[in-house]
């Protein structure tokens, strides 16, 4: 009898995944969501009655509580969202209507009638009062925990993760020097350029939900 060669199956190559956002647009939403123009005004409102000498610590501490409270809730939040097994698509799909809402709400803010300020607990603290939720904001939170569940390879986590590094810094940049920005700039041009970002963010949103339909077979393209 002949012998019988059987070829043997070559790997399979591993597939890479491609993400609709690059890291360039994750900068984007993280500057708008937990970003340095959100914390200008609050800032100089929160902190102008405190002596100059007891204010130069408050940036850094606030910067630090809240670079820690948002790495804290980006792995704990993905690490649950994993154990529930939904899949990379519904995430990204999840995700971009949690930034199309909550664009569209900051869109939307700007033709608001300004409401009275609800005056703050007695317990809360300066320092508390601006990390909660001044910059550390749920929807933020919920921004960090979806793309962190949607990252597929340490590389793209760890682009993340340093994103919000640096958009943590421009917020440190801001408060120290921010009661000298608002002697020198009306809040007219921060509300113009959130305005834009925000519509700019509507669009991403949009993007991201038509490529998934599109990655899904249910829609064309646009």
């Amino acid at each position: 009898m002949l012998p019988v060669y059987v070829a043997e199956a070559e790997p399979a190559m591993p597939v890479e995944h491609t993400y609709t956002l690059g890291l360039a647009k994750v900068f984007l939403f993280f500057f708008i969501m937990l970003g340095p123009l959100k914390v200008l005004g609050p800032y100089v409102a929160i902190t102008h009655a405190i002596p100059e000498a007891e204010r130069r610590g408050i940036p850094w501490k606030v910067a630090g509580i809240a670079t820690l409270a948002v790495f804290v809730g980006g792995f704990v939040g993905a690490r649950l969202m994993h154990n529930w097994a939904i899949t990379p698509g519904v995430m990204e799909f999840a995700g971009a209507i949690v930034f199309f809402l909550v664009a569209l709400r900051m869109v939307l803010a700007q033709y608001a009638e300004p409401l009275a300020a609800s005056p703050a607990p007695a317990a809360a603290t300066p320092l508390m009062r601006l990390v909660f939720p001044v910059v550390v904001t749920p929807y933020g939170v919920a921004t960090v925990i979806t793309l962190m569940a949607v990252s597929a390879d340490g590389s793209r986590t760890v682009g993340i993760l340093a994103m919000v590094i640096l958009v943590m810094l421009l917020n440190l940049l801001t408060m120290l020097f921010a009661h000298a920005i608002m002697r020198w700039v009306t809040p007219l041009p921060l509300q113009v350029l959130g305005a834009v970002l925000g519509i700019l963010q509507v669009a991403l949103a949009l993007q991201i939900m038509v490529g998934v339909l599109q990655e899904a077979g249910v829609a064309r393209v646009v």
